[in-house]
């Protein structure tokens, strides 16, 4: 008697070729990507769904055209592989990423430990085929591991907004806010809402940020100045000025020594 039972999603899921997306910035090495997978097409089939030439273009493909493995180049203009890597597992289902790279001290023992392969350029087929057979999605640990592997502070900050995860460049925001279990982060156009320590991204971004509150830091260059605001209970605090908002923020009175450092130049209102 012949077996009629259907075949589980999941198996069928795992039968499909993996969605590939090729992410490089030069143009000749995603070509040869191409020319490589096409070879190990007998042993491993996929389907190459796409290509893309930054960190940017490469999440956004990443999530409309489906793609569950990634082949990223580690040094690119606009975001190096490992800080998207790091975005990614922002995904509902984070995607199998390996990594290319022509510099072997990115071959760090963090890829190994969290079993992230890699592969050194010029990639040869035979090392491409052993990657391919070890493939499985980014693990929930591997940021931390991502982020002491690349020590750099990230380019841009990665929230949640209506099942897709969207990137909001650095050097556009004005001010980060801890609000109960939430961060705002606020740029000139809106907000967002991180799940990120307000502690962690201040060690991350010193150099960019400044703390004025327990609760808030702010971007140094778009400090406009400071103002004295009345109390209605008849005392008086420092308020920040920013560029690009109306909004003011507090100056904690153990930060009011920032009125004076960063005030000198800019003015007090």
């Amino acid at each position: 008697m012949s077996d009629t039972s259907p075949v589980s999603t999941d198996a069928a899921a795992e039968s499909r070729p993996s969605r590939v997306l090729i992410v490089d910035d030069e143009a000749p090495a995603r070509r040869r990507m191409r020319e490589l997978l096409d070879d190990c097409a007998q042993a491993y089939p996929v389907e190459i769904v796409g290509e893309a030439e930054s960190g940017r273009q490469a999440l956004a493909l990443t999530q409309s055209l489906g793609a569950n493995l990634l082949f990223l180049d580690i040094r690119m203009a606009d975001m190096d592989g490992l800080e998207l890597a790091r975005h990614l597992l922002k995904l509902r289902q984070p995607p199998a990423v390996i990594f290319t790279t022509a510099y072997e001290q990115h071959a760090v023992d963090a890829f190994e430990v969290l079993a992230i392969d890699y592969l050194l350029k010029p990639v040869r087929t035979a090392r491409l085929l052993a990657a391919l057979q070890k493939v499985r999605p980014l693990p929930p640990a591997a940021d931390q591991a991502l982020a002491r592997a690349n020590p750099r502070a990230r380019r841009h900050l990665s929230v949640s907004e209506r099942s897709r995860v969207i990137l909001v460049p650095v050097e556009d925001i004005v001010y980060l806010k801890a609000e109960l279990k939430y961060l705002t982060i606020r740029t000139v156009e809106r907000e967002y809402l991180l799940e990120e320590s307000l502690t962690k991204l201040e060690e991350e971004f010193g150099d960019r940020f400044v703390r004025i509150h327990r609760n808030s830091l702010v971007a140094r260059a778009l400090i406009k100045g400071f103002e004295r605001k009345a109390l209605e209970d008849g005392d008086t605090r420092w308020e920040v000025v920013l560029k690009g908002i109306p909004e003011r923020l507090p100056v904690s009175r153990r930060q009011q020594h920032l009125v004076r450092e960063l005030g000198r130049g800019k003015g007090t209102l």
